[in-house]
């Protein structure tokens, strides 16, 4: 699990791939879950913070630039 303070310390472009890369571990996981091969129905809840996390992170961002202009 990453912390919000290191999601902070990335660029626009690398919290877009790790949103990205998130969502696709996601979509596994919940396909995992359907066919009943998942080991541990812990991961899905801990992706989907994660990707709560880079969202709220990528909001700050947009509202602070939004503020500034």
């Amino acid at each position: 699990m990453t912390k919000a303070s290191e999601l902070r310390e990335m660029n626009d472009e690398q919290l877009s791939f790790a949103l990205q890369e998130t969502q696709k571990e996601l979509f596994q996981l919940r396909f995992q879950a359907a066919t009943e091969r998942l080991d541990a129905p812990s991961n899905i809840k801990r992706l989907r913070r994660e990707i709560a996390r880079i969202q709220t992170i990528q909001r700050e961002r947009d509202l602070s630039l939004q503020k500034n202009a």
